[in-house]
């Protein structure tokens, strides 16, 4: 799962979105550059199949969905930002 997250180019910036408060598919494409819908989708269907993000839709017209994080995705996250942390310690050794 790790790898596939990490591998995936995309999710931290996706965390790093859901972090600053956007929540929304369209908002998140016109945020980053060279994001794409495909890719964004792709990311995000893979981030609720691991349990890390939860998608919200709303009985609304126009449709309206939003992601969150669930709580072992805010485990998981720590556990990313924890890896983070090790491999500036190790970078700053060398």
């Amino acid at each position: 799962m790790v790898e596939t997250i990490y591998g995936c180019k995309w999710s931290l910036t996706v965390y790093q979105l859901l972090a600053s408060g956007i929540n929304r598919p369209g908002a998140m494409v016109r945020s980053v550059e060279g994001l794409t819908t495909k890719v964004l989708n792709e990311c995000l269907r893979k981030n609720v199949g691991f349990g890390i993000l939860e998608r919200v839709s709303y009985n609304e017209i126009p449709p309206r969905v939003e992601y969150k994080v669930t709580k072992f995705g805010t485990q998981f996250l720590l556990v990313l930002d924890d890896l983070e942390n090790l491999q500036n310690m190790i970078e700053s050794e060398a």
